[in-house]
């Protein structure tokens, strides 16, 4: 174990696991409280993009742009953390929604989701965590 068992991930590997994985949550504010929703996604570069329906989460991004999303993973020995802060948008131009289509994503849950939603970032930060038990108190 190294001097620390957590350790900050430079931006760039941050970056990478970010556009290596495709399942995440978004953290959205929502009058006097914060909902967290799992979401599949897709990047380029690093703005994130998703699809959805109508309905609150859309509506409470449009009233609260400003999100988090993270994503994480953990097996036996270590774990990882990306957490992104910025804002999110809907997009209603036709090409920009074009631009998406192209991108790939496609639903997990046979649902129609005919509304994307781009994250575009402020921050991207990330942590690495070496897993294991509590060291000694005394």
């Amino acid at each position: 174990m190294s001097d620390s068992p957590i350790t900050v991930l430079p931006e760039d590997d941050a970056i990478d696991k970010l556009q290596t994985n495709d399942f995440g949550r978004i953290g959205i504010r929502h009058e006097d409280d914060v909902d967290i929703i799992p979401i599949n996604y897709v990047t380029e570069g690093t703005t994130i993009y998703f699809r959805t329906a109508e309905g609150n989460k859309l509506s409470t991004i449009m009233a609260n742009p400003r999100v988090a999303f993270e994503i994480d993973h953990v097996d036996v020995n270590t774990a990882w953390s990306v957490l992104v802060k910025g804002t999110a948008t809907r997009i209603t131009s036709t090409e920009e929604e074009n631009h998406a289509e192209s991108l790939g994503l496609e639903p997990w849950v046979p649902t129609l989701k005919y509304n994307w939603v781009k994250i575009v970032p402020d921050t991207i930060e990330g942590r690495a965590f070496e897993l294991g038990p509590e060291p000694a108190r005394y």
